[in-house]
């Protein structure tokens, strides 16, 4: 049985256009792919590293191939896809440049999403607990974590800048639905839509 639509979920699923080719890198369960497909008719595939999440997605019909997604993205031509997703998993990689510039090479569009460190909430606890931070973003404590990178919104947006990557759309989420006022204290996950590289538009276009 489908779950309640997560809020990032339905940002992207917003965002993704109607017949689209998707490829989702850490695609979970599946639930975001299989709603793509369904309600969009979206052409959608993924990579997923957990073999009982693989499992799961195959449950529902979906093409997900089991691997790694740092290594596992040289095979596809220059712009296989109108959407490469990479939604709360760039904080378990650890090669996160190789793999947002292959995500720009195959992808028209790049959708980045991952929790905020520098949420408020965050701050306290390491102010004045002198604690790593809990929140519902980041649900791990700091032994059993799969995440390897711990980053901001102003992070990201500097690492864009210093990349020379485009940011095309932001949204930011709080408990209570989007944040609009100082996102990177408030917010508790954000979505980036990076553009693709040159050679993804030559490639989508062929």
């Amino acid at each position: 049985m489908m779950r309640k639509p997560r809020p990032d979920h339905d940002i992207i699923f917003s965002i993704v256009e109607t017949g689209s080719r998707v490829l989702d890198l850490g695609c979970g369960d599946g639930d975001l792919l299989f709603r793509l497909a369904r309600d969009k008719g979206a052409l959608v595939r993924g990579i997923e590293c957990n073999e009982a999440e693989v499992h799961a997605c195959v449950r529902k019909g979906l093409s997900v191939l089991h691997g790694n997604i740092e290594g596992g993205l040289a095979e596809y031509p220059d712009g296989s896809f109108d959407y490469v997703i990479l939604n709360q998993s760039m904080q378990e990689v650890r090669k996160v440049d190789c793999v947002i510039q292959e995500a720009r090479r195959i992808g028209r569009y790049v959708v980045v999403g991952f929790p905020n460190f520098a949420h408020i909430r965050s701050r306290l606890m390491m102010f004045f607990l002198g604690r790593a931070p809990v929140t519902d973003s980041l649900p791990y404590l700091w032994y059993d974590t799969p995440n390897v990178r711990f980053l901001s919104i102003e992070d990201f947006r500097e690492f864009c800048r210093k990349k020379d990557i485009p940011i095309l759309e932001a949204h930011y989420l709080g408990q209570a639905g989007e944040v609009r006022l100082l996102p990177n204290l408030r917010a508790l996950d954000a979505i980036f839509v990076l553009a693709g590289s040159d050679a993804s538009l030559k490639g989508g276009e062929s």
